[in-house]
């Protein structure tokens, strides 16, 4: 038995055929997730009085909702924006506990082996994609503070993704967050939490079946420039900054 990015597969599995098992949900997992989801959203909705702007601009096929990140509530928050399951990147070594596993399995969760190289997990993420399935992946890596996004934050592997696998990347803005769950605390608070959606990303054209890396940065300048709008925005819409004159 070998392994992959995607745990463990059986043997002669590629990475590929065993992301796509893994994928597949059985009858009771998409039972299961409803529930889930539909329990978590309506806790979210009385709990923060969440408000999701936008909804309508998000792809009907695969792509990557890149949201800002200032709050370990913004996962779930991003979570709630579509009842169409979304995937996120999880360590490897919470599947090794089976019954967890299969939880975050069945949440849209997959595996990547930590300690990896960076282009792993990318492929990891891309190989998703190419299932049809849509992908959270945080712009800013992983969750920072300040009222502003800053280009020196922004990483370009959602945009290298995106480019990569041909779909439309979704800037999102999260308002609120940090006020319902502040550094260093572990109970939410009850407090208004907005969330604005923006237009998708068209992915840049392949160069002989290349993604040059000058595209890439540029569509990160771009995710850059309409995550910024959105976070002003959607703060503003969350009561935590007043509007612009």
């Amino acid at each position: 038995m070998s392994r992959s990015v995607y745990g463990r597969r059986t043997e002669g599995e590629t990475p590929g055929e065993a992301a796509l098992r893994r994928s597949r949900q059985p009858l009771w997992g998409r039972v299961l997730y409803r529930v889930l989801w539909t329990m978590v959203f309506a806790l979210i909705k009385v709990l923060f009085r969440l408000r999701v702007e936008g909804g309508g601009n998000l792809p009907a096929g695969p792509f990557v909702l890149s949201p800002v990140h200032r709050s370990f509530i913004d996962t779930p928050i991003a979570g709630m924006i579509t009842s169409r399951r979304l995937r996120f990147m999880g360590k490897e070594s919470l599947w090794e506990i089976r019954p967890l596993g299969a939880l975050l399995s069945v949440l849209g969760g997959f595996p990547v082996e930590r300690g990896t190289a960076d282009r792993t997990a990318l492929r990891a993420a891309t190989d998703v994609l190419s299932l049809g399935e849509p992908l959270v992946m945080f712009p800013e890596g992983t969750r920072r503070d300040g009222d502003r996004v800053r280009r020196d934050d922004m990483l370009d592997g959602p945009a290298f993704v995106a480019a990569r696998a041909g779909v439309p990347i979704v800037p999102v803005g999260l308002g609120g967050t940090v006020r319902a769950l502040p550094v260093g605390s572990v109970v939410p608070r009850p407090r208004r939490v907005v969330v604005v959606v923006g237009d998708p990303i068209p992915p840049p054209a392949k160069v002989q079946g290349r993604v040059p890396r000058r595209a890439v940065r540029e569509l990160t300048d771009r995710l850059y420039r309409e995550l910024s709008d959105l976070y002003v925005e959607a703060r503003v819409l969350a009561g935590e900054e007043p509007a612009r004159p």
